[in-house]
């Protein structure tokens, strides 16, 4: 089993930035997600940079807080919104209802009639059930079937829940017509923190057989949304956005030849994920037996505190303090009363011997699905706060 042991460098060796470290030095009340904007502005223009010819829809899921979603619009992204709420929010921020895609695939009648209401014309399917309903509330609108994915090689697969095979693709894509929408295209996810750059290839010549399929029926589509994906350093390094960027462009090549359709990325973990920190505070060290060497440190913060991507221990992040103790193995928990609300359990984690209680644990990388998982009041506890710098 390997052996995760804390970071116990100086803080400028961790690649946090003089502005996450000022702010923590103020000591807020625990837990808490800091969030530095410059990283994410400059995460945006590398995207840019890799994906010039690309539309780019900030998936707003990711980490929704109001400045995130502000700086992005003023540089003119667009936005993959997955609910009224996320909807409501940018409109309230001024940013135009075209430049918002609604990639749920279950969506219900009454926020299909209120996005619509609201100027959306853009929606995603997956089934026939969910396709009549946006003929019905979101007439005329423009329509992307979503296609299943493997997601192999992704640290957290959406392979299951999401998305129809190929023939039900076609299939739902002339009912569209039918239905008076205007189907322009498909869309896949390939998984979140998908390691693998070459994923992309399979369902992009999926998608262009499909394509040239639904021509011979006259439906001519130009549009393909190739979903987020892109991964962040957590327990170990990354490939490169260098690989992505041309692997991915190798796979158009081969599927399209010279007449790619129009591309559309949702760029969610990638933009956030190394901008924010959460600092927490230890709760309790503590051990089980006199005989067991393994302790147990919980943590002010936990799986439904903004941890869930913990559950399987699928997301290992990395940990910091200024204990500098020799390490040795615990189990890291969170505070609800709940049995479930252990995190790493079989991953190896190592904290200082000399941790104790009131200590400050900072978890890096955590600027996306954190926030946004976090539950409100469950069990006594506030949602995990945000601050934006």
């Amino acid at each position: 089993m390997a052996t995760l042991a804390v970071e116990q460098l100086e803080r400028s060796q961790l690649r946090l930035t003089d502005k996450l470290e000022q702010f923590l030095l103020t000591r807020p009340e625990t837990p808490f997600l800091a969030v530095d904007l410059d990283i994410v502005e400059s995460k945006y223009r590398d995207l840019l940079e890799h994906f010039p010819a690309a539309s780019m829809h900030y998936a707003v899921k990711a980490n929704p807080a109001r400045e995130i979603v502000s700086l992005l619009a003023e540089m003119r992204a667009n936005f993959d919104v997955s609910c009224r709420d996320e909807i409501d929010m940018c409109l309230s921020l001024g940013i135009e209802a075209s430049r918002l895609s609604y990639g749920n695939t279950m969506k219900k009648s009454a926020d299909i009639a209120h996005a619509y209401n609201c100027g959306v014309l853009r929606y995603a399917f997956d089934s026939e059930a969910e396709l009549r309903k946006l003929a019905i509330h979101a007439p005329e609108s423009a329509v992307m079937c979503r296609l299943q994915t493997t997601g192999e090689n992704a640290s957290w697969p959406l392979s299951k829940k999401f998305g129809c095979d190929l023939d039900m693709a076609g299939d739902l894509l002339l009912l569209a017509r039918e239905l008076g929408l205007n189907p322009i295209g498909v869309s896949f996810h390939v998984g979140a923190q998908q390691m693998d750059p070459t994923q992309w290839r399979k369902p992009l010549l999926e998608t262009a057989k499909l394509f040239r399929l639904l021509e011979r029926e006259g439906l001519f589509l130009d549009t393909v949304n190739l979903g987020g994906g892109f991964p962040v350093r957590y327990d170990r390094e990354v490939p490169h956005l260098n690989a992505y960027a041309d692997a991915i462009g190798l796979a158009l090549h081969h599927a399209f030849g010279n007449s790619r359709p129009n591309i559309m990325l949702e760029p969610g973990r990638f933009l956030v994920a190394e901008a924010g920190v959460v600092q927490s505070e230890v709760v309790l060290v503590s051990q089980k037996s006199r005989l067991e060497e393994t302790r147990w440190v919980y943590l002010d913060v936990g799986k439904f505190g903004g941890l869930a991507e913990s559950f399987d221990e699928s997301i290992k992040y990395r940990l910091r303090t200024s204990r500098t103790g020799i390490p040795g193995t615990v189990i890291l928990a969170g505070p609800a009363c709940d049995g479930a609300d252990i995190f790493y359990e079989k991953s190896g984690y190592e904290l200082p011997m000399d941790l104790a209680c009131g200590d400050r644990v900072e978890i890096l990388n955590t600027g996306a699905y954190t926030n946004s998982y976090a539950s409100a009041n469950l069990k006594g506890f506030q949602p995990l706060k945000t601050y934006c710098l």
